[in-house]
């Protein structure tokens, strides 16, 4: 049995956390470098070129890409071979969030009615799984207000079929137009449960921006979708363009015979996910 310290789960949150809030990581800054290339629009391209400026400046300050630095959402993967020593698991995760937004925006409140600030940016909303072996492997995403805000779900019925899920899916995209400020990257997800599918979606996004599913058909339908998506004219920041979405991801789990759901999270062009494995 290997042990791990609360304290160095702590220390790892807290340094994921920083480096998400400044540095995109190369696979955004490449599929942005590849929307430039092929962004038929004058408008659309010098937004771009803005974007990735920002993106620029942002790692050099040490200055968050985005004012809005997200409420953070945490992936654990726990390896069934570890202990956590001298700490509580959850406590853990939500003082390196709370060290880390020291100098970041608060952007949590205590109560969703109420809407008063928690000051600290906790609590984060944390995912654990347990897997085999002897590590944790953290992945760290802080999630904006405006691309959670255009997300959706929906309960199919069984007989649905892939064209009726895609014109969902862009129907979300035209819904929320400029609002999650494309391009965007859209994570699908089809399957489970009511509660699941929203998971699903979220998760997705914690693949490389553009790495498709392992399954050939959904891979398959990720391209159909971003074809289908670009087609809408929505355009960076909303303002016309050819590329209103970087990428689609699709996460797919097994389903009751009586349900389909399916779950949309968007991501803006500031999409930051970081992660490591201790």
């Amino acid at each position: 049995m290997r042990e791990i310290t609360a304290l160095k789960i702590t220390e790892t949150i807290c340094s994921l956390c920083q480096e998400a809030n400044y540095n995109l990581s190369e696979d955004v800054l490449e599929a942005l470098s590849h929307a430039l290339k092929m962004e038929e629009s004058d408008l659309g391209r010098g937004i771009i070129r803005e974007i990735l400026k920002n993106a620029a400046i942002a790692k050099k300050e040490k200055l968050p890409i985005c004012q809005d630095t997200g409420m953070v959402i945490a992936f654990l993967e726990i390896g069934q071979d570890v202990r956590i020593v001298n700490g509580d698991l959850s406590e853990a995760v939500n003082e390196g969030v709370s060290r880390a937004y020291k100098n970041l925006r608060k952007s949590v409140v205590s109560d969703p009615l109420i809407r008063k600030n928690t000051n600290d940016n906790t609590p984060a909303v944390i995912h654990a799984n347990i897997v085999p072996g002897d590590k944790i492997k953290i992945g760290i995403l802080p999630k904006g207000g405006g691309g959670e805000n255009a997300s959706s779900l929906k309960m199919f019925l069984p007989t649905a079929g892939k064209e009726e899920i895609i014109k969902y899916v862009v129907d979300c995209v035209k819904t929320s137009g400029p609002k999650s400020c494309p391009p965007i990257i859209v994570g699908v997800g089809i399957g489970g449960s009511f509660d699941y599918a929203p998971y699903l979606a979220k998760k997705s996004l914690t693949r490389k921006v553009a790495q498709h599913n392992s399954s050939h058909d959904i891979a398959k339908l990720e391209k159909e979708m971003l074809i289908e998506i670009n087609k809408t004219g929505i355009g960076p920041m909303g303002l016309g363009g050819r590329i209103t979405a970087l990428a689609v991801h699709i996460e797919t789990y097994p389903c009751h015979i009586a349900n389909l759901p399916v779950a949309v999270n968007f991501e803006c062009h500031a999409h930051r996910y970081k992660e490591i494995i201790i």
